[in-house]
């Protein structure tokens, strides 16, 4: 019986240290998933196991705990950073702007309601109560890289033994989860908002914003200006993108290029974007049946196919670059990407991942097929040289230190910050130096969950042995009371901000204080609510800026007050 009670208690074993780590890791998911009023911790609550296991003795090497915490950290916000990449810059345009402004006015109130509390219920001179507080801020807005960041710069501000902020984020965390709920709940009734009539606006303002989408129409050719004009010609006139993928002329099909001149009479079938359909069929002629194009294209074998871009010599090229119509005969007529249609304009750069709708006959099509890879098993396959590029860059790049004046240590970015930043560029602009970025979403996930239960396990049995004491003989409850009022009083004041002067949607205001606290709960309790796509679209909008300012501040604070 030795050999169990040596997986147990010989803490510098291999065995041991696998062992802990599973158990806590499995414990904490499963409890995570248990619901109380409907709230899960989700993942989080491994954090809490590992507090347990610490608190009963179960631990490992200090030295082989922070480096399993640093790498789950590293790898969970270089994931994060390669999801939001994208979209990152995107996320400014029109509305995208106030939504992001409201979320960063959140964050500063969040810091402020922080101080507030530290010069109102904490004895000042003691050098410990700043940085347990900026544990319970973020608990209180449910930010796991942010202690992350925060418990870097700390290190590094007191290399001799740096004070335990993870028992403040334990403390704060559970009542952030069902204070932000409660709070965007408490919103409705402030605003006296009503659900039904919330989701008839998003009806009628998604019936109005048709931009975007592709639309497909069939046409006759009755301006006679067009007659003997080039497909481009016209183009360059209109200044608006269309694609015509075929023309029926005197009963016979041709696959146009730009160089093909139209002639009244002629019937062509125009994909374009949906606000522009009205303007082309005023200039160019009334709709048709489809039933002709449909006869003629199965007597010479034309075809529409969706196909995976699958080669990496692809990522980047513009739909102008590749050629299709001139070279290989074929038509695209709109591309789909991360399950969003986008409309084949001749500047759009196809990324692995997309899916584009080819139109041609069937040999011209497969050609195409095979240049741009339709290999399924490819995608399957992750681009692990990126991930560990880029977190080698990140590294490097967090590790550069800026002087600033009166500070003590210079400012790093970190294992928090700099792999955070590199991803986020190269997830937009990494296939500019052909680096292929695409990973499927399920990837995507599971390397993060490993890096993020890594992270908090680790903090946790970190944390164990002395969680009691801060709870029961220590601040533990101030510290519940100040992450509550960080969480709550700042939804409350941008909350009605958003609704009451800025008039923004209900569910879209939901997403925004989910995305602004980077909790998923919130964001699950939001999408049950709402049967559009309105608070994932507030959530995506606001997230990417929000987590890289989660962090960023994190370490701000800690090397500006905490010296």
């Amino acid at each position: 019986m030795d050999w169990i009670i040596d997986l147990f208690t010989k803490t510098d074993s291999i065995a041991h240290i696998a062992f802990l780590y599973a158990v806590v890791i499995a414990v904490g998911v499963y409890l995570g998933k248990l619901k109380i009023g409907g709230i899960a911790l989700g993942v989080t609550f491994v954090l809490f196991a590992g507090i347990a296991a610490g608190h009963f003795g179960l631990t490992a090497p200090l030295p082989i705990l922070t480096f399993v915490q640093d790498f789950g950290l590293i790898l969970f916000v270089f994931m994060i950073g390669m999801q939001v990449g994208p979209g990152f810059f995107e996320s400014f345009r029109e509305g995208g702007v106030k939504l992001n402004l409201m979320a960063c006015s959140m964050i500063l109130l969040n810091i402020i309601v922080m101080f507030a509390c530290y010069y109102i219920f904490f004895d000042t001179t003691d050098p410990t109560s700043l940085p347990m507080l900026v544990g319970t801020l973020y608990g209180a807005v449910t930010n796991t890289p942010g202690l992350g960041a925060a418990n870097e710069a700390l290190a590094a501000m007191f290399p001799n033994g740096a004070p335990d902020i993870a028992n403040g984020y334990a403390c704060a965390y559970p009542l952030g989860v069902v204070g932000i709920i409660g709070a965007t709940i408490l919103i409705r009734y402030i605003c006296k908002v009503k659900l039904n009539k919330e989701e008839e606006d998003l009806d009628s303002k998604e019936n109005a914003n048709t931009s975007a989408k592709p639309y497909l129409m069939h046409l006759l050719v009755s301006n006679s200006y067009l007659s003997g004009h080039t497909i481009l010609e016209i183009h360059e006139f209109m200044k608006r993108d269309f694609v015509f993928s075929r023309i029926l002329r005197n009963n016979e099909l041709i696959l146009p290029k730009s160089s093909t001149v139209l002639e009244q009479g002629d019937k062509v079938y125009c994909v374009c974007a949906e606000a522009d359909a009205e303007a082309i069929i005023a200039f160019v002629g009334p709709k048709i049946e489809v039933e002709e194009f449909k006869m003629q294209e199965a007597t010479k074998q034309m075809i529409s196919k969706r196909i995976l871009v699958t080669k990496p010599e692809i990522n980047g090229k513009t739909l102008a670059k590749m050629h299709f119509s001139s070279v290989y005969g074929v038509n695209v007529t709109r591309v789909t990407r991360q399950g969003m249609d986008l409309f084949a304009s001749s500047n759009l750069a196809l990324q692995v991942g997309d899916r584009i709708m080819v139109v041609g006959d069937e040999t011209s099509v497969n050609r195409v097929a095979s240049l741009v890879g339709n290999a399924i098993k490819r995608l399957d396959h992750p681009n692990i040289a990126t991930i560990f590029i880029g977190i080698m860059i990140g590294i490097i790049f967090g590790s550069i230190p800026f002087a600033i004046p009166n500070i003590p240590v210079p400012l790093k970015l970190g294992i928090a910050g700099g792999p955070l930043i590199i991803a986020i560029l190269i997830g937009r602009f990494g296939y500019k130096v052909h680096l292929v970025t695409y990973t499927t979403t399920s990837a995507n996930l599971m390397l993060r969950e490993v890096g993020l239960v890594l992270f908090l396990s680790s903090v946790g049995i970190k944390a164990g042995a002395n969680f009691v004491n801060t709870v029961i003989a220590g601040d533990g409850i101030l510290y519940v009371l100040c992450g509550f009022l960080i969480t709550v009083i700042p939804i409350l004041i941008v909350g009605t901000i958003a609704r009451m002067k800025f008039k923004f949607n209900y569910f879209t205001i939901m997403g925004m204080i989910a995305g602004s606290y980077t909790d998923p709960p919130a964001l699950a309790y939001a999408n049950s609510s709402c049967s559009k796509e309105a608070p994932a679209v507030g959530y995506s909008t606001v997230y990417p800026l929000t987590m890289f300012l989660r962090i960023f501040t994190a370490q701000l604070i800690i090397l500006f007050f905490c010296g």
